[in-house]
């Protein structure tokens, strides 16, 4: 999906329930609002069942299998084996992990933080800071303290007033914590064992290092966990994220596929940075909205403004990749100004090239920018030439595709 097409999406996903066959075109017909390939045929699903398509419609993902899962469960091991030979220092800095949510199923909000709980040694987590973005259900009210109790001491709940965005609801989260680092990750979440330590290992050497795990796979319909392969993030001159190959020489040395991966992007919400960074560098751009594109922009500013940003491999963290709903009017609109900030503020003379793809946003308007714009002054922050010279050339040698 290009950033012009969102502003030209249909608004209402529309069904009826019926016959398993109907059931089955009909979640296919969802995935293909949604934008993302539809579900294969599987013989074990009970498509005529409508708790199925309610769980696809409220959560993006299978809630039938998410609750038989229950609040926790073990995940196969994805590290490469050289992993385990690594050894780190004990005075690593401490972490305080950020999760904000919005309407997410309750057990995989639960599984995320049992795995993170479970799969960090005690002296590294200082907190797991929840937000609540004025969550509607009500299982996310009364019955989600009443869990949370049992993890009285390390989970600190903090519940906007009035819906911010998951953008916002990060800088609130963040504004909350007292670690050294700031992990940052979904609600839908599943962290594989020794996930931390390599992360804060990487920002322990530098401090303007920024470092992402590999995002392992957990399939929306089975919620079975997969490994992901090596690659690096990027995105095209739509400013739509995807996944690249990595060179290499990243992973041709003694050590294997185990050394930091540099990336001209992060995928979203799952990284880490050392807190008086995250502030220094100018945290988010408030005045976006809702979510979409900000993983970008924060990519820019970390290389552009004197930072770096890796994909750490022995750090493996599980991902539900959801099926949005896209199609509701207020989320679009909010990426398309998104986008739009992003490309006035960073892109230079290049912004040419996201507006020749996008021509019916040119016209849109986007807010005042001025803070932003004194920001990358304050910062003395490179050019975005500099950026596609020195991080990311293969951006530049796509112009004419």
């Amino acid at each position: 999906m290009q950033p012009k097409d969102l502003l030209n999406l249909p608004v209402t996903l529309l069904g009826r329930q019926g016959s398993p066959c109907f059931q089955q075109a009909r979640l296919q017909r969802t995935s293909s609002l949604l934008g993302l390939p539809a579900p294969p045929r599987d013989q074990n699903v009970n498509y005529s069942d409508p708790e199925l398509l309610d769980g696809f419609l409220k959560y993006g993902f299978n809630a039938i299998v998410s609750r038989s899962l229950g609040h926790e469960r073990e995940v196969p091991d994805t590290r490469d084996k050289r992993c385990l030979y690594k050894r780190y220092s004990p005075h690593l800095p401490s972490a305080s992990v950020v999760i904000c949510f919005y309407n997410e199923e309750f057990t995989a909000l639960l599984r995320t933080i049992s795995s993170i709980v479970y799969l960090t040694p005690p002296h590294l987590l200082e907190e797991i800071i929840l937000v609540d973005d004025m969550s509607q259900f009500g299982d996310l009210k009364e019955k989600l303290d009443y869990y949370l109790e049992s993890f009285r001491g390390k989970v600190k709940l903090v519940r906007n007033k009035k819906r911010e965005g998951l953008i916002r609801a990060k800088m609130i989260g963040a504004s909350y914590a007292s670690g050294e680092v700031l992990v940052f990750l979904d609600s839908h979440c599943e962290v594989n064992r020794g996930w931390l330590e390599p992360l804060l290992n990487a920002i322990t050497r530098d401090s303007r290092t920024v470092v992402c795990p590999v995002i392992d796979a957990i399939d929306d319909m089975s919620l079975v966990y997969m490994p992901s392969p090596l690659v690096r993030g990027a995105f095209d001159w739509n400013l739509q994220f995807r996944w690249d190959n990595v060179f290499s020489y990243e992973i041709d040395s003694p050590e294997g596929p185990t050394n930091p991966i540099r990336s001209p992007a992060m995928a979203g919400g799952i990284f880490a940075m050392y807190r008086p960074f995250f502030y220094g560098l100018g945290e988010y751009d408030k005045d976006m909205d809702l979510w979409g594109g900000e993983n970008l922009e924060l990519s820019l500013r970390i290389w552009m403004c004197g930072g770096q940003l890796f994909i750490i491999p022995c750090s493996r963290v599980g991902h539900i990749a959801k099926r949005h709903r896209r199609s509701d009017s207020t989320l679009r609109k909010a990426m398309a100004r998104n986008y739009l900030r992003l490309v006035h503020v960073w892109l230079d003379e290049y912004k040419e090239q996201f507006f020749l793809r996008n021509p019916d946003l040119k016209s849109m308007t986007y807010g005042n920018i001025s803070e932003r714009v004194q920001l990358r002054k304050q910062l003395d922050c490179k050019s975005f030439q500099w950026y596609l010279d020195t991080v990311f050339p293969e951006l530049e040698a796509s112009m004419n595709s």
